[in-house]
């Protein structure tokens, strides 16, 4: 895929688009030795988590990041097996998990449908084990819900979709209970801010943008989709 080769060095599954983007020079966020995950934010008081996998946590990330209403976002991984993984480890497939986002949010301030439909706009439902120029199960699309009421919520907007016939294809983003979310190390965190134009040309290379316009059209950057 597209990012191993920008951010492991190595497991290429598509090796010229690896070739597009290395001409992009997007090396700067390969493993550091010794890196230490993040602390994962925690909620306080009425605040509420929700927890989503939508390839590269990077562009999940800033597609919530300063939303009004949500007070914090970090970027992990949920749903594998493994207890603590590395984005190493992450990144080469074998740990059943997928890099996600978790949202700390205020739902006296937005509600969990309106971060639905954030999620919705920033992802390709219709590719299964990918998003844009990454591939692997890793980068697969995924609704972790906490509870009975977002599992609700969740399928209820899968509906929605399906019956808009928007699409000529089906939706394959999963929606799953969620599980222990483990941070990723900090070097990743707030990464579109810290390594903005590492992370724009990575944007432009994976062809978020574009093919989120072809999902959603215009809809796409009214919801910030493909940033």
């Amino acid at each position: 895929m597209g990012r191993s080769l920008i951010r492991s060095a190595g497991f290429i599954t598509v090796p010229l688009l690896g070739l597009v983007l290395l001409g992009f020079g997007l090396t700067g966020a390969s493993p550091r030795p010794g890196a230490k995950p993040a602390a994962a934010p925690v909620p306080t008081g009425a605040q509420l988590t929700a927890v989503f996998a939508g390839g590269c946590f990077w562009s999940m990330e800033k597609a919530f990041d300063g939303v009004a209403g949500v007070a914090s976002t970090a970027v992990g991984f949920a749903g594998g097996r493994e207890a603590n993984p590395t984005y190493k480890e992450v990144v080469q497939g074998g740990t059943g998990h997928a890099e996600a986002v978790q949202v700390i949010y205020d739902p006296a301030k937005i509600s969990y449908e309106r971060l639905l439909d954030i999620y919705w706009h920033n992802i390709d439902p219709l590719t299964l084990n990918a998003a844009f120029c990454d591939h692997g199960v890793q980068y697969r699309s995924v609704i972790f819900y906490g509870d009975a009421k977002q599992r609700g919520l969740a399928e209820a907007s899968k509906r929605e979709l399906d019956r808009s016939k928007r699409f000529k294809t089906p939706i394959v983003t999963a929606i799953q209970p969620a599980t222990t979310f483990y941070p990723a190390e900090d070097y990743h965190q707030q990464y579109y801010k810290k390594n903005s134009e590492s992370y724009q040309r990575y944007v432009i290379g994976c062809g978020r943008e574009q093919r989120t316009r072809e999902l959603w059209g215009d809809v796409a950057v009214s919801k910030g989709a493909g940033r």
